[in-house]
């Protein structure tokens, strides 16, 4: 029987909930607990430039996100529904944004979402060929 409740897949349920909840929350919950303003969104660093601006908020959270799935699911055959889910998690949560008040689609978000994901599927296809050559 597959144990859907271990730690690993637990963590990774709850961090793709928190994602889920700050992301479809309108206004921000980070904002208002740090700045007691909701309108205010925190920037970790400045966003990236590469002949368009990518939101580096965005490529930290789907990074992160995606790393913690990538180590939860290591077989091959659960990486590419992973790397699926992943992607159509960034561009639909993106595109949610066109509906929820105090929130607005904008294309260096939808970038950054997926270069955070593309960057982890990048480290872990070679971090699978180095393994299967090893062996």
């Amino acid at each position: 029987m597959i144990n859907y409740f271990s730690k690993y897949k637990f963590f990774f349920y709850l961090c793709n909930f928190i994602l889920i909840f700050l992301y479809l929350y309108p206004g921000s919950i980070l904002g208002w607990f740090l700045y007691n303003d909701a309108s205010l969104q925190p920037q970790i660093t400045p966003n990236l430039n590469l002949n368009l601006i990518v939101s580096s908020n965005h490529v930290y959270a789907f990074l992160i996100l995606s790393l913690i799935g990538f180590f939860t699911y290591k077989k091959i055959e659960k990486l590419k529904i992973l790397s699926i889910y992943l992607i159509l998690l960034s561009i639909i949560l993106e595109i949610l944004h066109y509906f929820i008040p105090e929130r607005s689609f904008e294309f260096p978000d939808l970038f950054g979402n997926l270069m955070g994901v593309i960057i982890v599927i990048i480290i872990f296809y070679f971090y699978k060929k180095n393994e299967n050559f090893k062996n």
